[in-house]
């Protein structure tokens, strides 16, 4: 019996970011995902974010350049 499994493409947007990193709750804000940073804080707490395939519950964590954010469909790279 073979057995396949269909993997789920999600589109990929890049955010280029200035700065050596971010912090999520704000990475979040600036590739509007979110509208403010009341809404960031909720979604990360509830385990809806992914940073590079891992649940992130922490809204103050860094991220740097060629990490990906998944939320809501969509993966956000930051460049």
């Amino acid at each position: 019996m073979k057995i396949s499994a269909r993997v789920k493409a999600f589109p990929t947007k890049q955010v280029k970011i200035d700065t050596d990193f971010i912090k999520l709750d704000a990475f979040l804000k600036l590739c509007g995902a979110v509208m403010t940073g009341g809404h960031a804080k909720s979604v990360i707490i509830d385990g809806e974010v992914f940073v590079n395939g891992e649940i992130c519950l922490m809204r103050g964590k860094k991220l740097h350049k060629g990490d990906k954010v998944k939320f809501d469909g969509t993966v956000f790279e930051v460049v």
